[in-house]
């Protein structure tokens, strides 16, 4: 499976104190996406400019010259980059870095049974996110079932945006979800996503009617998603989802995508959208929206 980071002891992706998978590879281009390196299925490369001293190892490196310094820093050449890592591997600095890499199940459990105790004493787990975790069933089926053979509580943090049948078969082997909910239009929701949002609502109105344990989590967008007509469809959407504890988390944007564009050598929100971390103003207006259809709300992660 391919997986572009570990996030040790943290503790807002679920429960208790976690490691969470981040795998690579997903079917959305949200403007605001905070971990676009897990886009793409394929090893990307990255470089920080802060980090490096102009010491023309990675140029020597490259076999396809690919890369070439320029006054600003580091830069692909147009030529095809192998990703051989060649040039990551002779940078002193880390630089430049490789993004994404194979594990084998066995390797990846050893790296996640460091810190089972850690896990247990505080009521925590393992949270499988991405990128999108459904949307490699296989990889993400094989690595709940161990889990779950070795006894750890597992999350699975999803868009949603997949069939039916991959979000019954993920949800038979894990005991939460952390469901992102970005837009209640359709239309709205594919401008700023890449994709239309039918699936996801139909796939989270499932999970209620199921009995399953789910977290809805709003990136909330000042200029994209915290105008009250779009909170209030929210807000009567999940308060008629069955048989729910129904909490909403309120995720108040960041922009920390922007470096992680520029490390990729691509650019942030590129149309210009207007897009703002919401102020106390609009936080307390969109919770109170929320808590009078009887939502619980938290604000954070």
């Amino acid at each position: 499976m391919k997986i572009f980071d570990i996030k040790r002891y943290a503790i807002n992706d679920g429960p208790g104190i976690r490691t969470t998978i981040f795998m690579k590879g997903c079917p959305l281009r949200c403007v605001w996406c905070h971990n676009p390196e897990g886009w793409t299925t394929g090893v990307q490369k990255l470089y920080k400019k802060t980090k490096c001293i102009g010491c023309r190892s990675c140029v020597e490196a490259c076999p396809q010259h690919a890369i070439e310094l320029t006054p600003d820093g580091i830069r692909p050449t147009g030529n095809e980059c192998l990703m051989c890592g060649r040039c990551a591997e002779e940078c002193p600095t880390t630089a430049l870095e490789l993004c994404g890499r194979e594990w084998e199940l066995d390797d990846l459990m050893v790296e996640i049974e460091k810190e089972r105790v850690i896990m247990e004493d505080s009521g925590g787990g393992v949270t499988i996110c991405g990128g999108e975790p459904l949307m490699h069933p296989s990889d993400t089926l094989c690595l709940l079932q161990e889990l779950g053979r070795r006894g750890f509580h597992r999350t699975v943090d999803t868009t949603l945006y997949a069939s039916r049948e991959v979000v019954m078969s993920v949800a038979e082997v894990c005991e939460l979800f952390l469901v992102d909910l970005k837009l209640m239009d359709s239309d709205l929701h594919r401008l700023y996503t890449g994709v239309p949002n039918e699936q996801i609502l139909s796939n989270l109105t499932w999970l209620a009617e199921a009995g399953r344990d789910f977290f809805v989590r709003i990136p909330l967008i000042e200029g994209i998603n915290a105008d009250e007509q779009n909170i209030e469809q929210t807000a009567c959407f999940l308060s008629r989802l069955p048989e729910q504890r129904h909490t909403v988390n309120l995720l108040p944007y960041h922009d920390v995508g922007k470096d992680k564009h520029r490390r990729m050598w691509s650019h942030y929100n590129p149309q210009g959208y207007n897009m703002a971390t919401p102020s106390e103003e609009t936080l307390r207006r969109c919770a109170d929206q929320l808590q009078a259809h009887g939502l619980t709300v938290v604000i954070g992660g």
